[in-house]
């Protein structure tokens, strides 16, 4: 399926009356014994999610929200790929490759994609547009799933560079955040022809801790680092050593799969202490829907597993133009002068007062302006 194919989203009312029986027939957990957030998402909210999902959710609403963008799918290095590809209105405009991480998905980017290529509409220019592609990475959403060991970082970074050149991109930019900061980072490195610039989100260079004269920041971002290695990275280490045996949970349950997702919403989103606090339930659910229904708890688990081990390429040199958003409740984050380090053409940086790990879903309009403002500092197409 080397062309492109024009892709439905398609939710069976057979998926959604087994999705039904299943959250009723939920075995339960007794309660956490903190009374809060501390040992994983509580009981209650579980439940409100879980009766919520089965009753007064829209079981069409996401196949109707994706379906009003071009869908496609495309074969490459033999895994189909399912993308969104909107052209602006604007002719002219840039192409822009946005990838996303894991818990989420392409629904983070729904709010952005209007003033993105439509900016004249939304507070902007007309030459601010971009044309849009948006792709699942492999295991994820509506894409195939890997039947074969291989498709770590580097290698969906080259699928995503041929993805552009079969578009007929030849000059492009690339922008993503978690595992869609480090893809966009290595499209950086092996697309440099192609690629006249990335912007990230969540850039993984830590501070140096034996520095003397540690700013603010980076004494904050030391203790981020600290604290996820203390008590937020049990699901990474799982899903980097054992994604099949997480895998029989999550695709039987959806609410396990559920609780897996909202408590790592909870935790990486500058939500005063609750997700629904930035994002609406529908949201949330949304994205976990996108999981749910492809049964995707181990294919996607599966890029921890075949990432983690290219930690010595993601210390490799960044030569392209780049700019970084770092956001305060981001998982990761670093100063400029510790980026440096990897990245060698840093033309924009910005530290940001509000917002968290998954940036164009919690704050669109900070998102759609960093953007804006990061690629206009850069080379055009």
């Amino acid at each position: 399926m080397s062309e492109l194919v024009p892709f439905t989203i398609a939710i069976s009312d057979e998926a959604v009356a087994d999705l039904k029986q299943r959250l009723a027939l939920t075995r339960w957990p007794e309660a956490e014994t903190t009374g809060d957030w501390n040992q994983g998402a509580p009981l209650t909210y579980v439940q409100e999610l879980a009766e919520y999902w089965a009753g007064d959710y829209d079981h069409q609403r996401l196949a109707n929200q994706l379906n009003a963008y071009p869908n496609f799918k495309t074969e490459l290095m033999g895994l189909d790929i399912h993308f969104l590809h909107i052209r602006s209105s604007n002719e002219e405009a840039r192409p822009l490759l946005l990838t996303h991480g894991w818990p989420g998905s392409i629904v983070e980017f729904l709010k952005v994609i209007a003033p993105l290529t439509e900016p004249q509409n939304h507070g902007g220019k007309a030459e601010d547009a971009f044309h849009l592609v948006i792709p699942s990475l492999p295991g994820f959403g509506f894409s195939g799933k890997p039947t074969e060991t291989g498709w770590g970082v580097q290698k969906t970074a080259d699928a995503w560079a041929a993805l552009m050149a079969r578009l007929g991109y030849d000059k492009y930019f690339a922008q993503g955040g978690d595992w869609g900061a480090i893809v966009t980072s290595h499209i950086g490195r092996q697309d440099p022809e192609h690629c006249l610039g990335i912007h990230i989100n969540m850039v993984v260079v830590p501070p140096d801790a034996t520095a003397t004269d540690l700013t603010d920041i980076e004494r904050s971002a030391l203790a981020g680092w600290q604290f996820y290695q203390e008590w937020d990275s049990g699901y990474s280490k799982q899903q980097a050593t054992r994604p099949q045996t997480l895998g029989y949970g999550l695709v039987d349950s959806p609410t396990g799969q559920a609780a897996w997702i909202v408590e790592k919403f909870y935790q990486w989103m500058d939500c005063n202490g609750h997700p629904e606090n930035i994002v609406s339930r529908d949201e949330l659910l949304d994205n976990i829907m996108v999981y749910w229904l492809n049964g995707a708890g181990a294919s996607s688990a599966r890029i921890y597993w075949e990432s983690f081990g290219a930690a010595a390429a993601n210390a490799l040199p960044v030569e392209v133009p780049m700019g970084a958003s770092v956001f305060p409740k981001e998982i990761f984050r670093t100063s400029q002068r510790f980026a440096s380090a990897v990245y060698k053409n840093i033309v924009f940086w910005r530290d940001k007062d509000a917002g968290g790990h998954f940036a164009a879903f919690e704050q669109p309009a900070t998102f759609v302006s960093e953007v804006r403002d990061c690629f206009a500092g850069m080379p055009q197409p």
